[in-house]
């Protein structure tokens, strides 16, 4: 048991059933992600006049940047449950849009999204952490291993989105009709149905206390110390030596999401399958996505450091771009499709490993402070998901893949610098 952990908190979460709210939070976010994610994956297809689709990601991804830089701030005032609430409520307006998709209509709702995705990411770090560290409590488990198991458990259920999203596109569009009114009409109301299921699934989470919500001041606090006390918590970590070396593996994550998203399904695979080829391969990178989150999630409870996880998720994803740059063609027949389903399938398991560790790290990092470390973490890794997006049309694919092969280098040896200061630090504590 953490020695600096109030002991107040046993009463507060005595009764909860945390492992039931991480099913919850699981579920809603799989609901909601298999018709955001999906609905992203099209966005550079449907809506092509004057590049609408594309231009309105990367007006997402910059306005997600820039609201993280608040995002702690709004999860602190609301609490985390509320949070994700209201988060929910800018992917539903987004998919809205996409009914009538116009430069009146996506723009106004791509900001708000941006704002609504930095809230409600910022909330489900908090939120987990928190339960995973009241279950480690209750229990009397390891604090690290509950919450490896409760992250493999979540982004084995949320990698599996793009599995799942991209089947039903692929059943709803599969009439070769793609572009028709009424069939990418059905589509998107059959994702508005999913997204509405998972916000009112979100309604029924318990409300969790937190460091940081403990720690608001009362109502005989002035304006002006509040909003000092908030922004301490933003800016904080960025004077934290740990979460300077780990920002590169984060921005890392980013662009890896975004060169799946942009370049890879562009460049790669529409050239040797066609568009019809798109959702089957972005299936196949769901697929081994999820398995390796949950795989991970498993894997980490036995391990004592993680840096073996970390290591072998950025080989994996190295000698898949080093294979792109240097090596591969597009190949027709069965041996090329099975090329293409390889690579997504390791590009899958790359993300599965950052997304899980990554979470788990800034949790255990940054435990009384974890608004702003996850705050942190979503302003990284969008804003180098708005870079690849608005990149996209002015570079080729060689020099993504250098600049991905460059970025991963600096972010392994960043993470090795980091994994040797918290040794270090341990060693003197004992």
């Amino acid at each position: 048991m953490d020695e600096e952990t109030p002991l107040v908190l046993q009463s507060q979460t005595k009764g909860k059933n945390h492992g039931r709210d991480v099913h919850i939070l699981s579920s809603a976010f799989l609901l909601i992600f298999l018709a955001y994610g999906a609905a992203q994956n099209l966005e550079s297809t449907i809506n092509t006049e004057d590049d609408l689709g594309t231009i309105s990601l990367g007006i997402l991804y910059s306005s997600f940047t820039a609201f993280s830089v608040i995002a702690s701030l709004v999860v602190r005032f609301l609490g985390s449950k509320n949070a994700l609430v209201l988060g929910t409520t800018g992917y539903w307006f987004f998919i809205a849009a996409n009914l009538k998709p116009t430069w009146y209509t996506m723009v106004p709702t791509s900001l708000y999204l941006g704002f609504a995705a930095s809230i409600i990411w910022v909330g489900q770090g908090t939120y987990l952490t928190s339960a995973a560290r009241s279950h480690a409590l209750d229990c009397n488990s390891h604090e690290g291993t509950v919450i490896g198991n409760f992250n493999g458990e979540f982004w084995g259920m949320f990698a599996s989105h793009q599995f799942i999203g991209n089947l039903i596109t692929l059943a709803l569009l599969s009439d070769g009709k793609g572009g028709s009114i009424s069939s990418t009409t059905l589509l998107f109301v059959v994702f508005l149905c999913s997204m509405t299921l998972g916000t009112v699934l979100m309604c029924f989470l318990d409300k969790r206390g937190t460091d940081g919500e403990e720690s608001l001041p009362d109502s005989s606090a002035t304006l002006y110390s509040s909003m000092v006390s908030l922004l301490k918590s933003v800016i904080t970590p960025l004077l934290d030596v740990r979460m300077l070396l780990i920002i590169p593996l984060i921005a890392y994550s980013g662009l890896q999401q975004a060169f799946v998203w942009a370049e890879f399904t562009k460049y790669i695979v529409k050239p040797a399958l066609g568009e019809s080829g798109v959702g089957g391969a972005m299936a196949v990178y769901g697929a081994c996505d999820a398995i390796c989150s949950l795989a991970v999630g498993k894997i980490t409870s036995g391990l004592k450091s993680i840096t073996p996880i970390i290591l072998a998720g950025a080989f994996i994803q190295s000698i898949i771009l080093l294979w792109l740059l240097l090596k591969y063609s597009v190949t027709s027949g069965v041996l090329g499709t099975l090329y293409l389903l390889l690579i997504a399938g390791a590009l899958g398991i790359g993300n599965g490993v950052f997304n899980t560790q990554l979470s788990s790290l800034v949790g255990m990092l940054f435990k009384h402070n974890m608004e702003g470390g996850f705050a942190q973490l979503k302003l990284w890794q969008s804003a180098s998901i708005a870079v690849v997006f608005f990149l996209s049309p002015h570079i080729t694919l060689q020099a993504m893949l250098v600049i991905m092969l460059a970025a991963i280098c600096i972010a392994v040896a960043g993470f090795l610098w980091l994994i040797l200061q918290v040794e270090r630090a341990f060693s003197d504590a004992t």
